[in-house]
This record gives C-alpha cells, sequence and structure tokens, in this order.
C-alpha cells in the first residue's frame, strides 16, 4: 500500500466481516499528476478530494456542514454547462447529465459526499475539485458508466471546463452569502419584532434613563425596547446594502482575469444563465483582473456582521444589567429563567441567554479579524486565503442567525417588567428634576435638587410643596415624549 493510500481503505475492510467478503475490492485506484490513490469504491468523489481530506485533517467543518454553498458551486457549474453547450464545447448527451448531476446537489442530495474541510491551502482548489468529481461520477452513473470513467466525463476535462478554481470558488461564494442572507435577515426580522411587541406592551411604564451608569431622566421602558427594534432594523439596512455588492462576479475571469481557456464572450454568456438559474440580478464585474484578485466584497460584507454583533452584544449587555439582582441590583425587567444558574448556590438563576448571545458576538467580531487579515494577506493577481474567509463569514451569518432566533424565543419573548421597582427608581431620582426646568427654571429646579438631597425628600413632594407645578403637570413633564 502506497503511503497516499487513505485509512478509509482499512475501516471499509475491517467493517466486512468475513473473509470471502473481505476479498470484494472496497477501493478503486485513481490517478493524477502525483501518481495513484485508492479512493472508496462508493465515493463520488475521487483523487483529489482523497488527497485533500488527508491533507488538511483539522477534524472540524467540512463543505458538507454547508449546504448553501454546495448548493452555489453546483448552480456555478450548471451555468458554465450549459454556456459550453452553447459553444459546443460539450456532447449534448454529456452536457445534460452534467446538468442533471448539479440539479441533485442543488437540491441538497449527496451532501455526505463533500467531505473535504472548509479550511485548506490552494485557494479553494480542493473545494472545486471535491465538486468537479461528484458531479462527473453522478453523471457517470446517469449516463449507465461507473464511477472513475473519466475518459467519458472528466472533473477537468468537462465538469470544469471554461473555468478555474479562481472565478469558480468566489462566484459561488457571493452566491451562498446571498441566499443565506435571506436566512439571517429572517432572523433578524423576528428578534426585531419581539422588541417591537415588548415596546407595545411596555409603553406606559415609566423609568429612569442612564447615562453613563448614573440616572439621566426618565423615559419609557417601551422607550428602551423600541430602540433595540430601531437599531436592528437599521443593521437590516445595512446588510441588504451590503449583501447587494455580492451580486458582482468574476465568474468568467478563469485563473487571473483574463479568461485564458474559455472562449471569446463566455463571460457573458455565463452570466446570463447565472442571472436565469439564481433568479437574482448577477452581474459580471467589468474589470475581470481586479475582480479576481479583490476581496473587498468579502471585507465588506464581514465588517456588517461585526456590526450587527456589536449591536446584539450592546443590547444582551443592557439586558444583564436591568435584569440584575434581583434583589440587590438593579432588578427592573425579570428575564425568563432558562435553566438553574449555580452548582453551589440555591435559588440562583443566571441570564444565560444574553451571556450566550454575548459570546457569539465576540466570536463573529473575532472571525472579522480573521477576514480582515486573510484580505490584506493577498498576493498579486490571487488571494489564496478565501477558504478562510469564507468559512469565517458563513460561520458567524449561521451563529449570528441561530442566536437571533434563541434570543428572542428564549428571552425577550418573555420578558416581564418589575413595574413597583421602576416607579420607586422615578420617585426617589433627583435627576428627574432636568424635566422640570422648560416650567420652573434651571435656578430653582437646582434649588429643589440640592434639598431633595440634603432632606432625601422626593422632587415631586418638594414641587408641590412648593407649589411650583399641579400633580397633573409634574406628571405630564415627566410623561413627556421625544420631539419628532
Amino acid at each position: 500500500m502506497t503511503s497516499a493510500e487513505p485509512a478509509i481503505a482499512h475501516v471499509g475492510d475491517a467493517a466486512v466481516g468475513s473473509s470471502a467478503a473481505a476479498s470484494q475490492p472496497t477501493t478503486r485506484i485513481e490517478t493524477d499528476l502525483l501518481g495513484s490513490a485508492h479512493v472508496p469504491l462508493d465515493a463520488y468523489w475521487g483523487i483529489h478530494t482523497q488527497r485533500a481530506v488527508e491533507n488538511f485533517s483539522l477534524g472540524a467543518d467540512r463543505l458538507e456542514a454547508f449546504p448553501a454553498l454546495v448548493a452555489a458551486l453546483a448552480l456555478v457549474k450548471q451555468a458554465c454547462a450549459r454556456a459550453n453547450q452553447e459553444y459546443g464545447l460539450l456532447p449534448p448527451g454529456v452536457g445534460s447529465a452534467i446538468e442533471w448531476a448539479c440539479e441533485q446537489l442543488r437540491d441538497g442530495r449527496h451532501l455526505e459526499q463533500f467531505p473535504v474541510e472548509m479550511i485548506q491551502g490552494g485557494a479553494g482548489t480542493s473545494t472545486n475539485m471535491n465538486v468537479n468529481e461528484v458531479i462527473a461520477n453522478l453523471a457517470l452513473e446517469r449516463l449507465g458508466l461507473d464511477k472513475g470513467t473519466y475518459a467519458v466525463v472528466h472533473p477537468n476535462e468537462q465538469v470544469n471546463k471554461s473555468q478555474s478554481t479562481n472565478d469558480v470558488y468566489p462566484t459561488a461564494l457571493k452566491i451562498a452569502m446571498i441566499t443565506s442572507t435571506d436566512v439571517l435577515i429572517a432572523s433578524l426580522d423576528r428578534l426585531t419584532t419581539s422588541c417591537d411587541r415588548k415596546a407595545a406592551e411596555f409603553g406606559d411604564i415609566v423609568k429612569m434613563g442612564r447615562t453613563q451608569l448614573q440616572d439621566a431622566v426618565p423615559m419609557t421602558l417601551g422607550q428602551e425596547f423600541e430602540t433595540y427594534g430601531v437599531t436592528l432594523r437599521r443593521d437590516r439596512d445595512r446588510l441588504l446594502e451590503a449583501a447587494a455588492h455580492l451580486h458582482e462576479v468574476n465568474l468568467g475571469a478563469t485563473a487571473i482575469g483574463t479568461g485564458i481557456t474559455a472562449p471569446s464572450g463566455f463571460a457573458s454568456s455565463v452570466g446570463h444563465h447565472l442571472r436565469e438559474l439564481t433568479g437574482r440580478p448577477m452581474r459580471t464585474s467589468d474589470h475581470l483582473i481586479e475582480s479576481t484578485q479583490d476581496v473587498g466584497t468579502f471585507t465588506l460584507f464581514s465588517a456588517t456582521l461585526k456590526r450587527l454583533a456589536v449591536k446584539l452584544s450592546k443590547i444582551c449587555n443592557d439586558l444583564r444589567l436591568l435584569s440584575s439582582g434581583p434583589r440587590s441590583g438593579l432588578g427592573e425587567i425579570n428575564l425568563p429563567p432558562r435553566q438553574a444558574g449555580s452548582s453551589i448556590m440555591p435559588g440562583k438563576v443566571n441570564p444565560v441567554m444574553p451571556e450566550f448571545v454575548n459570546q457569539i458576538a465576540f466570536e463573529v467580531i473575532g472571525s472579522d479579524l480573521t477576514v480582515t487579515l486573510a484580505a490584506e494577506s493577498g498576493q498579486l493577481q490571487l488571494n489564496a486565503f478565501e477558504p478562510i474567509i469564507a468559512y469565517s463569514i458563513f460561520r458567524s451569518m449561521a451563529h449570528l442567525s441561530r442566536a437571533m432566533d434563541l434570543l428572542a424565543d428564549y428571552c425577550i419573548d418573555g420578558i416581564t417588567a418589575n413595574t413597583e421597582t421602576l416607579a420607586g427608581y422615578v420617585d426617589g431620582s433627583i435627576s428627574i428634576v432636568t424635566a422640570l426646568v422648560p416650567q420652573i427654571g434651571y435656578v430653582a429646579a437646582t434649588d429643589i435638587a440640592n434639598e431633595a438631597q440634603r432632606t432625601g425628600a422626593s422632587v415631586k413632594t418638594l414641587v408641590l410643596e412648593l407649589g411650583l407645578l399641579t400633580p397633573e403637570a409634574f406628571d405630564e413633564l415627566i410623561l413627556a415624549r421625544p420631539n419628532r
């Protein structure tokens, strides 16, 4: 057995369970420029994938864990197959078999055939070849031929015709990010709606606003949650703006943007099929060499994800602070209890959902730094580090989406207000005197504040005793809404 022969073959042999069955072949031999290697007999992937599995063995996330990317890669291959058929570069039977195989993958089938790690050397070549090999072998079966009969449908010669990893991979990344943005936006809308419902529920509950953790001026608890909805809605807009840039792709650029090995006009032709298959306004870059080496679109999109993560973390910080105590902290709101909080302190319940989302935010912020470093490290006509860019962004999107769903369902929806505590803080605060300045003047308000501080009396009591305002006028000033 050669050093390239995978351990997977031994696992297959050992699992047979009888000497007669063990004599049956469990692998097939494929060759490449480095020589030959054994590939599991029933695998749709081939030698390039086999080598990648051995070389990049992190035991972390594989391509199969990212179905949106697999589907996007298959869609790109299908668009190329259609364009190649238009140019007469694929026999009709082979072209239709390749398209059929692409449809299988776009439908989410055969995900287990994508074992390559997302993080890999080679600028995504292993991912591209994994897809090429699976499509080739599915097409061969469609034509009634055995896997590995590459003289008819070859991963490079037919499936990858008129293409390079350097235009296929980034194009597929962008398409997958666009479709994943739909999922992320749905989760963001879900959380925003949850905040909006709480804003309506808490609309008339007066509380103290705070700046620098000190009493500021009155507001309503509804306004506090309304603000969360507004800030999340702004990030929705920013995500859509960033995603719009993902529609510009370099498919047809091949190796470095010159279109070498592709027929004249191929970029335009394949761009048409890309729009048709995606149903989205995909457009070919007007400078393919520039777009092949530049990953600025990914850095922009990653930064937008970071912005959302920062906002979510700030909201969760607020929720933890507002619910702190519950008896010796602020204790203004109650978070729904999700689990016992201590292995030693009976009765303790921790704000585990906001803490969970905080940590997801930290991860996303760190992933954005990874994307930034990878983008900066590009050299000459290609950035070789798109795999870590892709992994970082897709993981951030998936984690953010799930985190927002859980925050809405397991936290925001179940929040209740401690109205007596909130009212007590307002009544005992000296800072509410600020709201009275327009009616009683700054000097009188200062005198009231000093007297309240000296005696411990409430601002309202002192104002009413001095006859400066009626109870109704006092409450109206305290409850004043901001100017629109």
